[in-house]
């Protein structure tokens, strides 16, 4: 007999080569018709493998992301076993469960696939569900593996196999469809009751650009064909609100062939938009005693050898640049610490001068796949909101408890109040990946954790999330659609300090090593704004729309009394402009509605006379006349409501 532990502590006997369909069959049958894999002493397992030791389970359903990954992983097999049957001479590369969903990168040879032939593959995929096949694992000896993909011509397994080490090799089989994979999978087809492919792009082998582009086709399924429909729609949603189709409508960005893939170019509203986040997080930082700084949008190559980018990022960075003088090294500029790390030593620094607080809208560079870019949120050059903090190890949980501070005034302001955290922390198997001492690093993961428990902010912990020098708190933001992204970051680091020796002076006069703190509230501006926008859909809070009014007169008789207005608000720093244009009212007024203008303010021959305009609000209409000085002075009433609630919580 074995002893089965649960997660809420009880523990159970069964018979040695138990599964856990078996355990969730003896709790409930309709535990066993909900339950898609199981957690086996922290490990996802299949369901039908069997237990023959002492274990703890947790019985994962479609509401768990680890029971859910197993249901895409197994969608995946299952559209290419559909692709196997309906296109032969196919080959397979890699097909993981992502976020939402799953895709396999498919060599298709001669024949293509075709937007025009997702119908056939659905089908075929519904055929084999019906075929309720069943999902059987094996293991296999690496050279047995080699030699059954070998033989079915399958170069892309052969040459992950390659990478594999003997004795942690397994395959699946379902029907005529065998695949290199560790799992986990459903027990059998019959659970996925309703697939669609969702799109086919190119992908080049193992992401390198000089190996062959393969055919990365994307799908989703569900155990119920309601949660396939309410997904569709939600797609369709997603596609009005894509930030790049926005930002086109609402003149905020453009890229240009000329100037560079992943290169945005800023047109002036995206420009006021992105001021006034700037302006914002500014405010709000001087309140916490930062001081800005500006560094270079190049450094020495040195300086990133030193701080370690270098070995980590360098094949992700840009070719250095050389100049005339032999042996001279520079990149363009792909992290913004080391320069401030640089900034700390300029001068001595006692423990008086602590906390040091720099901060920098820096931009930096980093060379993406251009398979890889897409809009605002991947990009070559993006300029983040960095700061990083210099202080001793006692200020440390106090400072990152500010920088938490500041994190929730912007998710608030922005209506961003749907999150999650995540301790990202060091991979314990595999410390090789990172830098610094062990010490270091249990100090620095427990001062993160005590700052989320201090808080009461629930926080998710995930191995081997941690950057190369430090562990991290990072926060994923949940926009109106549901949809999960990671923006605001921070850090804690004592490996960078040491990497450069940085001192400071303490109160027994012996020099001692700060600890580091990287910060990015927003983490890159670009994709911040992307996520802002489609969160949005391009309607942006009156205090941060590039234009918060537009004056519309009736016709060209009152574009003088138009712009008047137009001045006088600009006076009171308000964004607003006149469509004096020869077009009628009702044009004027679609046109502007679609600009996602907060107000519109029509004025005629009454308003002219009267110093009045006739005000609509975006998505509520017509909101009566008022003198055009109590409209601006109500405006800006509003917009610092806004402003004093955020700033009471700093």
């Amino acid at each position: 007999m074995i002893k089965i532990t649960f997660p809420d502590g009880s523990v159970r006997e069964f018979a040695k080569g138990t599964t856990s369909m078996q355990i969730a069959e003896s709790i409930s049958s309709r535990l066993a018709q909900d339950v898609l894999a199981a957690k086996v002493n922290g490990q996802v397992w299949d369901l039908t493998r069997p237990i023959d030791e002492d274990a703890t389970i947790e019985l994962l359903k479609w509401e768990d992301e680890d029971g859910k990954h197993a249901y895409w992983h197994s969608s995946a097999h299952l559209m290419a076993e559909a692709v196997q049957i309906l296109y032969p001479h196919a080959k397979f590369g890699i097909g993981p469960a992502i976020e939402n969903g799953f895709y396999y990168d498919i060599d298709f040879g001669d024949t293509p696939v075709k937007d025009a032939d997702f119908a056939k593959i659905e089908a075929k995929m519904m055929e084999l569900i019906a075929n309720k096949e069943e999902i059987k694992r094996q293991s296999i000896s690496k050279a047995d593996a080699i030699k059954m993909f070998d033989a079915r011509h399958e170069n892309y397994k052969v040459e992950l196999i390659n990478d594999l080490e003997d004795g942690t090799i397994t395959t699946y089989t379902q029907g005529v469809f065998t695949d290199l994979c560790r799992g986990p999978h459903l027990p059998n087809t019959s659970y996925i009751k309703a697939v669609k492919i969702l799109s086919a792009a190119g992908a080049y082998w193992r992401g390198d650009e000089k190996r062959k582009q393969l055919t990365r086709l994307y799908g989703i399924t569900f155990p119920k064909k309601k949660m396939l429909d309410e997904y569709l729609v939600l797609l369709e949603e997603a596609k009005k609100r894509d930030h790049r189709k926005i930002g086109k409508e609402l003149e905020l960005f453009a890229f240009s062939e000329n100037v560079g893939k992943g290169l945005p170019l800023w047109l002036p509203r995206g420009t006021q938009l992105r001021l006034k986040l700037e302006d914002f997080l500014k405010k709000i930082q001087r309140k916490f005693d930062y001081q800005q700084v500006m560094t270079p949008h190049i450094g020495s190559k040195i300086l990133y050898v030193t701080s370690g980018h270098y070995e980590k990022y360098g094949k992700d960075s840009f070719q250095p640049i050389h100049t005339p003088e032999e042996g001279e090294e520079f990149l363009l500029k792909p992290m913004n610490c080391p320069h401030h790390c640089e900034i700390y030593k300029i001068i001595p620094r006692s423990y008086k001068d602590l906390p040091l607080r720099l901060a920098e809208f820096g931009t930096v560079y980093r060379y993406e796949q251009s398979g890889e870019l897409h809009g605002l949120t991947r990009v070559r050059g993006f300029t983040q909101d960095d700061a990083h903090i210099f202080c001793t190890p006692e200020q440390l949980k106090a400072e990152f408890l500010k920088v938490m501070d500041i994190v929730f005034i912007i998710f608030k302001a922005l209506d961003f109040e749907n999150f999650e955290a995540q301790i990202s922390l060091r991979d314990p198997e595999n410390r090789e990946k990172y830098i610094g001492s062990d010490e270091n690093w249990e100090k620095a993961e427990r001062a993160i954790i005590e700052a989320c428990e201090e808080k009461g902010l629930p926080a998710k912990v995930e191995l081997g999330e941690a950057a190369f020098y430090g562990p991290k708190l990072d926060f994923m933001v949940k926009d109106a659609l549901g949809r999960r992204w990671q923006l605001g970051t921070i850090q804690v680091d004592y490996n960078l300090p040491e990497r450069f020796e940085l001192e400071y002076t303490g109160a027994d006069n012996q020099k001692h090593r700060p600890v580091m703190i990287h910060r990015a509230p927003f983490g890159s501006m670009e994709r911040f704004i992307a996520v802002l926008i489609e969160h949005t859909a391009g309607k942006f809070p009156l205090w941060l729309a590039p234009d918060q009014v537009v004056i519309l007169p009736i016709s060209e008789k009152f574009n003088d009394y138009a712009h008047r207005v137009n001045s006088y608000f600009k006076q009171q720093g308000i964004s607003s402009q006149v469509d004096d244009r020869n077009e009628k009212i009702g044009r004027k007024i679609r046109d502007n509605e679609l600009k996602r203008i907060p107000y519109l303010l029509i004025v005629g021959e009454k308003e002219a006379e009267t110093e009045e305009v006739s005000v609509r609000k975006q998505g509520e209409g017509d909101k009566g006349s008022m003198k055009f000085t109590n409209f601006a002075a109500q405006l800006n009433e509003e917009v610092e409501k806004m402003m004093n609630a955020w700033e009471q919580q700093s």
